[in-house]
């Protein structure tokens, strides 16, 4: 009776092994891959250059990344590429944080195209519902507030031209339009003292939390 043989193969890991990454070799050789975090600075590096723009908020990156982490997630990679010079940062006013790839052959923080698209794209453009909500956008609430007193002065602007002009005096449009530049001039004054309330509360106590936030995962 023959003797059964049975061979077993030890498949023993691969030391140093790791995927090849669609990054810069610049890059590449700076980041740290802590693959027990839920967000990796690879993948934020990936999202930031595979995105048709430049420059980033973290509100923009929230958008982009999956699976959803949080805010706060994001920001501690970000703050982490921050410190081995592979993402900058430029400040601008009303506390305006915008990331990018810090590109060694780059002489701006930003390139031709991400300045000219940051000349185009207006604090209303950034306003989402959530950042008016919570009272947190200061720059796109203001512009809407001044867009808001603008409006005031072309209502009774016209208000004006129709009583000079004694056009449709039986329904009083000039009253009507009057009426409704007054309207709103007060819900944009208190629109303004609302931000401003909220901006105070939170310099003096920290966040509001007003809504809640997508993910609880912090690392």
């Amino acid at each position: 009776m023959g003797t059964k043989v049975t061979t077993v193969f030890i498949l023993q890991p691969l030391v140093g092994y790791r995927t090849v990454s669609t990054v810069p070799s610049w890059i590449d050789e700076r980041i740290d891959r802590n693959l027990d975090n839920t967000l990796t600075q690879e993948h934020v590096v990936e999202t930031m250059l595979n995105a048709d723009r430049p420059f980033f908020s973290v509100s923009q990156l929230h958008a982009r990344i999956k699976p959803d982490v949080s805010r706060a997630t994001i920001r501690n990679r970000l703050q982490e590429l921050q410190k081995v010079d592979v993402v900058a940062t430029e400040t601008y006013p009303d506390s305006i944080t915008l990331y990018y790839i810090n590109h060694p052959e780059s002489t701006w923080p930003l390139t031709p195209e991400g300045k000219r698209a940051l000349n185009t794209d207006t604090p209303l453009d950034r306003l989402s519902t959530r950042g008016f909500l919570t009272l947190s956008d200061t720059a796109g609430i203001r512009t809407l507030v001044l867009a808001g007193f603008q409006w005031c002065l072309v209502l009774i602007a016209l208000g004006g031209v129709v009583t000079a002009a004694g056009v449709d005096s039986s329904a009083s449009s000039d009253i009507v339009l009057w009426d409704t530049a007054i309207d709103l001039f007060l819900v944009s004054v208190l629109v303004l003292i609302a931000e401003r309330t909220a901006r105070w509360i939170r310099t003096r106590y920290g966040p509001l939390n007003l809504l809640p936030t997508q993910s609880k995962h912090k690392r």
